[in-house]
């Protein structure tokens, strides 16, 4: 790919990294990062798999805030990975959980590193804001 494609696909998903980072995400770019985050959390983290399509920013990224903002209990580590931008990234994050198909925007809830609850695309894309708050809230109520 050209420079000039990949300095316009950094500058187009700026705002959409920026969301969840402004909301205390911290970004895993590269498998590095994955593999050193995966081997030192302990507890719970919520993982956001973000991508550029409607969903994620018409729907996942503000349900998540949302839900972050409106609710008590929080895990204790928020992450995000970025589908189609940092491929390795979010490919060593998948391949730890094989038993959930590959969803981008997709969200998990991990607890010591075990999937305790998944929202998937098809609990994302055409529903509404709320019903993914009230979603993410419930499993963070049962789990964190």
């Amino acid at each position: 790919m050209s420079m000039a494609y990949e300095e316009y696909m950094r500058q187009l998903v700026k705002p959409m990294r920026q969301e969840l980072t402004q909301a205390g995400f911290q970004e895993l770019r590269t498998e590095e990062e994955v593999e050193s985050f995966l081997e030192e959390s302990k507890g719970t983290s919520l993982v956001v798999v973000n991508s550029v399509c409607g969903c994620a920013a018409g729907l996942a990224r503000p349900a998540v805030t949302q839900a972050l903002i409106t609710h008590d209990k929080e895990p204790d580590h928020l992450v995000t990975v970025f589908a189609g931008q940092d491929k390795e990234a979010t490919a060593k994050m998948r391949a730890q959980f094989p038993d959930f198909e590959p969803s981008s925007p997709s969200i998990m809830l991990l607890k010591d590193n075990e999937v305790v609850h998944f929202i998937p695309r098809e609990e994302i894309e055409d529903h509404e804001v709320e019903d993914i708050v009230d979603n993410l809230k419930s499993a963070m109520d049962q789990h964190c």
